[in-house]
């Protein structure tokens, strides 16, 4: 039953995979986008399928920890206000959380590590074709959310990093907010019993133990809670979205 299960699993992903795996070519064609927007949604019910709100991403034992936890994308933010954080340790950072909230704050790492304290260790799947297993100490998305008020209306949660891909163009990424609120979302500031390393998002990145490392934002400036991508970007959710990649990368 196992094999079986397992068999259907990579069936259907390799599916989903299949569908998005010409988005450049396909894009080019006056059809393009209704083929690419109706190939997102299969793939979004397939993962649906394979992954429910309910799923656990798999957790491991500290002897299964890497021995090295590769970053992902950006290594070293160049703007002016993460190089002046960075000068003082981080002591200034804050947390801005608004959009659509009952209470818009400005959360210090204390105050983060106030409203939540959890530990796990998990994957990370980088699109790149490797893997590594880490410890990951954070708060809690979930009791981030509980503190500020979240709108009924607020379908997605954004997030706005300090590293810029292009010229005054941040890092940003989204997710719903089922994902927002699944137990293994952290804001994650340590990593394997160590403050988290710049290379791998100091002070503080999104972890998110069901999806692929793109989705998993790193240098966090701010938090925004949104009822639409539409003028956010190019109105895909997220920077490499925008790029052609999918919005759910779920493993």
């Amino acid at each position: 039953m196992t094999d079986r299960r397992s068999f259907l699993h990579m069936t259907l992903v390799g599916a989903a995979g299949i569908l998005v795996a010409g988005c450049d070519r396909i894009s080019q064609t006056m059809w393009g986008p209704d083929v690419l927007g109706k190939a997102e949604g299969l793939n979004r019910r397939v993962q649906a399928l394979l992954s429910p709100s309910s799923s656990m991403a798999k957790e491991y034992t500290e002897a299964d920890i890497s021995p090295t936890f590769h970053p992902n994308g950006t290594t070293m933010p160049t703007t002016p206000a993460y190089r002046a954080l960075m000068a003082n340790d981080f002591r200034d950072y804050r947390l801005q959380v608004g959009g659509m909230v009952n209470r818009p704050a400005m959360l210090s790492m204390d105050d983060l590590k106030r409203l939540d304290l959890r530990t796990q260790i998990t994957r990370h799947d980088c699109v790149e074709g490797w893997s590594a297993i880490g410890k990951w100490q954070g708060t809690a998305l979930s009791a981030v959310l509980d503190h500020v008020g979240v709108d009924p209306k607020a379908r997605y949660v954004m997030f706005h990093c300090f590293d810029e891909m292009d010229e005054d163009t941040p890092y940003y990424e989204s997710i719903d907010i089922t994902e927002a609120r699944h137990p293994q979302t952290l804001l994650a500031f340590a990593l394997n019993d160590k403050p988290l390393p710049v290379p791998n998002g100091a002070p503080l990145r999104l972890r998110i133990g069901r999806q692929l490392g793109y989705k998993q934002a790193k240098y966090l400036a701010r938090i925004e809670l949104v009822s639409s991508f539409e003028d956010i970007g190019d109105g895909q959710g997220g920077y490499w979205e925008d790029q052609g990649y999918e919005w759910y990368a779920g493993i």
